[in-house]
């Protein structure tokens, strides 16, 4: 499920000591059970033991090669399965139709070069998040700010009782990555009601509306529960729960405070929102050799992969859709994304996400400049989110920063416009886009992975 670091199931009977220790467990745990909560949770919040200075063996990074990602699924497989989340896979991996989409991002921690920790963040793409099918996301959409959901956490067994060694630094990865490149506001969990309280009293999640689900299908079927995190109030609320505590136990200080050089974060040309890694090797090597995820996807979903997908290069390696169709709506699949009966995209030219800051100056004679950030481009048009009212038809003098030392500057048209509770969206049509500009989408167009489009020329 979700987030969950789970034990392997065990191969022979427990001996009576272990039982013995299990149910003291499951005593001890249902008399904590019956404190008040706010004890409950400063219980918890003793037990932090985060170092602010790790082993210089650890190293925390987005897992992008075979290998790394055969790893990271293989802790997946052993943790689900351990927790009853999942039945046993004959190639030893948990893998899922999300994990195949660019939006989606895997990282790692690396211990001595070996994978022994895994977490993925989902952001809202085709097929939408695994969550939204049992859980009402309604409040929270409402919300300014992208949503992702964080999924599929695993520690190596080695590493389960040493104080949040692995763990801490892998959650602290995921909340600096989450906010600072990944254009996220809103994290989302679905976990075991039994860990819910980890995570509303250190990581200070918020239960959703409904919050409880008797049958998760993601996790074969367990009891879940739903739960979100506004990370622009985030570093307020850590500071005044961790406000008196140590260095080691201040999660607030850990969170936002604290520089690891242990991460390392993508480098960026452009200031994209995603990290994409599937080649069309590593789709087939995984969805399709390894497992047989691709063929179980409903003929709606491969037409949408396939929209993703549309370089010609990955077209052997996606499943095609079946004789008989079957239109029918996966109850995850985005609600803003469509297809055409043969696959082929609705739009003139590929759009592609960015979070570039963006100035906006009438052509008319007047004073008025207006900030924006520019969040979704194509080779003739953008995307821009301000929080001023433009007319349609009015036209601007645009700059743009697509990326550090890059900047564009264009004529554009407010063509549409859709007002939100964060601003006002504008789609806008470039009259003649300059060099930069060209530049730019000809390397989102042309690059498969965030390492490709790293080592894209500048204009």
């Amino acid at each position: 499920m979700g987030i969950e670091t789970t034990q392997r199931a065990k191969q022979r009977p427990p001996t009576v000591a272990k039982m013995l220790r299990r149910q003291f467990n499951h005593w001890v745990r249902r008399m904590f059970a019956h404190l008040p909560r706010d004890l409950r949770h400063a219980v918890y919040r003793q037990m932090v033991n985060c170092d602010p200075d790790p082993d210089s063996r650890l190293s925390l990074k987005i897992a992008e090669t075979a290998e790394e990602l055969q790893a990271c699924f293989r802790l997946l497989h052993e943790a689900y399965v351990g927790e009853g989340f999942m039945k046993p896979h004959a190639s030893g991996l948990r893998v899922t139709p999300y994990h195949a989409l660019p939006t989606t991002t895997t990282l790692c921690a690396k211990w001595d070069g070996e994978v022994v920790g895994t977490i993925s963040l989902v952001r809202e793409g085709v097929f939408g998040f695994p969550l939204q099918e049992a859980f009402d996301l309604t409040e929270v959409r409402s919300q300014p700010g992208q949503l992702a959901e964080v999924s599929a956490l695993a520690v190596d067994r080695r590493f389960r009782r040493t104080g949040g060694a692995i763990l801490f630094p892998l959650m602290k990865f995921m909340y600096q990555y989450s906010g600072g490149v990944f254009d996220t506001r809103h994290l989302l969990i679905a976990v075991n009601p039994n860990r819910i309280e980890l995570y509303e009293s250190l990581l200070l999640f918020e239960r959703l509306p409904v919050a409880e689900v008797k049958s998760y299908d993601f996790a074969n079927g367990a009891p879940a529960v739903g739960a979100s995190l506004d990370l622009e109030f985030a570093p307020s609320r850590f500071r005044a729960a961790y406000h008196d505590k140590s260095a080691r136990k201040n999660l607030h200080r850990y969170f936002v405070d604290v520089r690891m050089s242990n991460i390392q974060m993508p480098e960026r040309r452009y200031h994209v929102t995603t990290d994409p890694v599937m080649t069309p090797e590593l789709l087939d090597e995984f969805f399709n050799r390894r497992t047989r995820v691709f063929d179980e996807l409903s003929d709606r979903r491969r037409l949408l992969l396939r929209e993703v997908y549309v370089e010609e290069r990955f077209s052997r390696v996606l499943p095609p859709p079946r004789l008989a169709s079957d239109n029918t709506r996966h109850p995850a699949d985005s609600s803003e994304h469509h297809a055409t009966a043969n696959g082929t995209s609705l739009r003139r030219h590929p759009r592609y996400p960015l979070k570039c800051p963006a100035v906006m100056k009438p052509r008319d004679p007047v004073d008025n400049i207006y900030k924006a950030t520019v969040i979704e481009v194509s080779l003739l048009g953008f995307q821009a989110r301000t929080e001023a009212a433009m007319a349609v038809g009015s036209h601007w003098h645009v700059t743009v920063e697509l990326g550090a030392g890059v900047v564009s500057r264009m004529e554009a048209v407010v063509r549409r416009w859709v007002r939100s509770t964060s601003g006002y969206y504008y789609g806008f049509e470039i009259q003649e886009p300059d060099d930069f500009w060209r530049t730019c989408v000809e390397a989102l167009g042309s690059s498969i992975t965030g390492a490709d489009l790293s080592a894209a020329r500048a204009a």
